[in-house]
């Protein structure tokens, strides 16, 4: 039987601060600066976490993977993070210093911001968000920013202290979101109800995608018809939902088999399939090789 830890493990942005040594700030939001210069990566596994973030590196330099994606991130670059993206911290080069923010969709819901407002879809959606770099200039204003937000999410009872942190919040999104169009233009910025109801279904999905495969589940959580939800996936992410849930499947799955230390049938177990000759034959349709060749292929 395969336990928790050999899961590809979720963290809650408490348990990243703790690893990190920094203090847990408030429910739903945390600013980062780092104080602290790491010898070595803080971690040595893939994880995902629960939260929304913005990875952005002052000085030095990380090698971080994104969902099986190998980023270098370097000084005034900007890397989004979802709840979806497996993380894994490969190297940090230099004298890293880094800012990080962390904020869950109730934050930014309960502050009367709709998270699909503020910024390009591919943010909150894509399984591989877009890496920004900063002009000097930009660097400073999300560093003016991020500093205002952080003094004032870590003084209690001051007067007017969750406005200030409302619209500096709101501030600090809208910078991202205008280098986020200026880098790319063509991204659409309104977002519509069918690419709201494709965001809701793939947080929907992420929570589901081992234990429900099937379409109708998700049609009926979300109150409509699966027709019409393949019809809206279709439009605006260009794969039905039945393609959408064997890519979270298969990303899962990829993942394990990264991991040496899981033998095939324990992936198949992890991914709740009937047995070992089902996973493998879902993963060689969607491959075109069984799970033991992929793992000889190096990935």
């Amino acid at each position: 039987m395969v336990t928790t830890s050999s899961s590809i493990k979720r963290h809650s942005i408490n348990d990243i601060l703790k690893i990190l040594e920094e203090p847990i700030q408030a429910d739903g939001l945390n600013v980062i600066f780092s104080k602290k210069q790491f010898k070595k990566t803080p971690f040595t596994y893939p994880f995902r976490s629960d939260n929304f973030g913005l990875l952005v590196v002052v000085s030095g330099v990380v090698q971080i993977r994104l969902n099986l994606v190998k980023h270098q991130v370097l000084e005034n670059e900007i890397v989004a993070i979802t709840p979806r993206t497996v993380i894994q911290v490969l190297e940090m080069e230099g004298d890293l210093e880094f800012i990080g923010i962390a904020f869950t969709a109730d934050f930014i819901l309960n502050n009367t911001f709709r998270i699909l407002e503020l910024d390009a879809l591919e943010f909150f959606v894509s399984e591989n968000p877009p890496k920004l770099h900063f002009t000097k200039k930009e660097m400073s204003l999300f560093k003016t920013l991020s500093k205002v937000l952080e003094e004032k999410n870590t003084t209690d009872n001051e007067l007017f202290g969750k406005e200030i942190i409302h619209h500096s919040f709101g501030l600090l999104m809208y910078h991202y979101v205008s280098v986020f169009r200026k880098n790319f233009p063509d991204m659409r910025m309104e977002i519509s109800r069918q690419e709201e109801l494709t965001y809701r279904f793939l947080r929907i999905l992420d929570e589901n995608f081992k234990k429900e495969r099937r379409l109708k589940f998700y049609a009926d959580t979300l109150f409509i018809t699966p027709d019409h939800l393949s019809k809206v996936l279709k439009e605006v992410s260009g794969k039905t939902a039945s393609q959408l849930i064997d890519d979270a499947v298969m990303m899962e799955a990829r993942l394990l088999l990264a991991d040496f230390s899981l033998t095939i049938g324990q992936v198949a177990h992890e991914l709740e399939f009937s047995d070992q000759s089902s996973f493998g034959k879902f993963f060689k349709k969607k491959s075109g090789i069984s799970p033991s060749s992929y793992r000889k292929t190096g990935f």
